[in-house]
């Protein structure tokens, strides 16, 4: 029976109930058509308005059965019921049950949760390049309220604000994208013509973002590092600012929240561009994103040589495993099902627990056949020492605590020589200028290393029909202009382990920490 007018029920979640009872799909049907009344400005629907208005694969034969799904809904707060005067033409149908329904605040919020709950399942996100141009921006903007001696605060808050709603907006989308591009490699919600189709449009996007992480990641790592010692009094403006409308008696509480969340949110963005200190082992998400991106194109191509060989009639694992299964639904009895199941995974009965020199010969002279039962197998001859103890090691005491210091020392001054073959290997790429390749002379093993690092990047941002490009280092400490040289010949440098040999380029390599250091 519906509640009586105005009432409402007393559970505050009783407006979902209609999502995990049985026919849920019929009460989502009529929820559906009461949303899109509203949105027509209709207020009260009755049951034959709302039994024509529903889908066709929904629709009940009888509008007593919608009436009936209608007063459930009544009685979980979705619907409000209202008797229906308007067309009472006798005595008799006064008394004959008839309401028009209305939806009522708790099934209004109910479908607008629902809603917002289906955008966000059904979001697929996307890797926004723009976001890393538009973050470099808002962070040249900080570098110069910073420098200010009294920064404006409401300049500062927006700048701020700003930053990070264009982060929070980068990192859920990528997030989103990952988690949608994962979905769509397992091949299990998507089609295969359509995801065929899909994948070069994919790859080429993957790639082009990648591009993009390349170049801005570190340059946007290198104004993060510049701001770092100037950022908290901007992080107090803003909290100050954030929280000038709170009560008097709440004011200093809602200050010390707001700064909390301030310095939570750059935390958040130098964990995304900036790793963790030496021996943390911390990557950044950015390089972690890039990671997961470059593992995505492999992992793409992997599964389109998946779906030709599928394709192509050739057997896989998952049909081998059914053709398995129906064998065994059509085996005649239990030992016919142990043989199948012994043939087909090469598992058999144990006879031994141990096999030595002396089993192989025994064996060598009177071959026991696979088939031979525990009882009529020869018995197994086991040491006292096992039967004992379980094992046929003796026990000693203890080893001694081993005093490792040494160790951490030699492991300190081994991380201190590397420190140091790194910052050299930098100098002495350092040009100081435009140079070609082959002027960069012999290098050693640590110098070469780092400058493929760096040519690495730079050819990774380089397309068809470019003839310059500029990268910048994962950590943000180096940058390389490369240029092509129309005609330039061959380059070669030498290292101890060989020669490297490929078109000559006019090169360019600027140490940016010495250059922020020299400032």
């Amino acid at each position: 029976m519906p509640l009586p007018q105005g009432s409402e029920p007393p559970d505050d979640f009783a407006a979902f109930t209609h999502l995990t009872v049985p026919n849920a799909a019929l009460y989502r049907a009529v929820m559906g058509v009461f949303v899109a009344a509203k949105e027509r400005f209709t207020v009260h629907l009755r049951p034959e308005d709302v039994q024509a208005a529903l889908p066709a694969e929904r629709r009940p034969a009888e509008v007593e059965d919608v009436a009936r799904a209608l007063d459930s809904l009544v009685g979980w707060g979705n619907l409000r019921a209202d008797p229906d005067t308007a067309r009472v033409t006798a005595v008799e149908d006064f008394y004959r049950k008839r309401f028009i329904y209305q939806l009522t605040r708790a099934g209004e919020a109910a479908e607008e949760a629902l809603g917002v709950f289906g955008e966000a399942l059904g979001r697929s996100g996307a890797l926004q390049a723009v976001a890393l141009h538009d973050i470099v921006t808002q962070l040249r903007a900080l570098l110069v309220v910073a420098a200010e001696e009294e920064p404006d605060a409401a300049v500062t808050y927006l700048a701020l604000d700003a930053l990070s709603s264009r982060f929070a907006a980068l990192a859920e989308n990528a997030r989103a994208f990952m988690g949608s591009l994962q979905r769509t490699i397992d091949l299990h919600e998507v089609e295969v013509e359509e995801f065929l189709a899909y994948k070069d449009r994919l790859i080429q996007y993957l790639e082009r973002f990648i591009q993009d992480l390349i170049t801005l990641g570190g340059r946007i790592a290198l104004l993060i590092t510049e701001l770092d010692s100037g950022v908290e009094p901007l992080l107090r403006i803003a909290a100050a600012r954030e929280a000038a409308d709170a009560s008097p008696g709440e004011a200093e509480t809602a200050e010390k929240a707001a700064l909390e969340r301030w310095r939570g949110r750059w935390a958040g963005l130098r964990a995304w561009f900036l790793s963790g200190p030496e021996g943390e082992g911390r990557p950044s998400q950015a390089r972690l994103l890039r990671g997961q991106a470059l593992g995505a194109i492999p992992q793409l191509l992997a599964v389109v040589r998946l779906v030709n060989e599928r394709r192509s009639g050739r057997s896989d694992r998952s049909a081998d495993f059914r053709a398995l299964a129906r064998w065994f639904a059509e085996a005649r009895d239990d030992a016919d099902r142990h043989r199948l199941w012994r043939t087909a995974f090469g598992l058999y009965p144990a006879r031994h627990l141990t096999v030595d020199a002396d089993t192989l010969a025994a064996r060598d002279a009177e071959p026991v056949p696979p088939a031979t039962p525990w009882h009529e197998a020869a018995p197994l001859r086991t040491s006292p020492q096992l039967r004992r103890t379980g094992s046929y090691e003796r026990r000693g005491k203890a080893r001694k605590v081993e005093d490792r210091s040494a160790g951490r020392r030699a492991l300190a001054q081994l991380a201190a020589r590397q420190s140091a073959q790194i910052a050299a290997a930098r100098r002495r790429l350092v040009t100081g200028g435009g140079i070609r390749l082959s002027g960069l002379g012999e290098l050693d093993t640590v110098a070469f290393g780092l400058f493929l690092q760096l040519l690495g990047d730079a050819l990774a941002t380089w397309r068809p029909g470019m003839t310059r490009t500029v990268a910048t280092s994962n950590d943000g400490s180096m940058e390389i202009h490369l240029a092509l040289l129309p005609g330039g010949g061959q380059a070669e440098i030498r290292t101890p382990d060989g020669v490297l040999r490929g078109p000559d380029h006019l090169v360019e390599i600027i140490d940016l920490v010495g250059e922020e250091d020299g400032r």
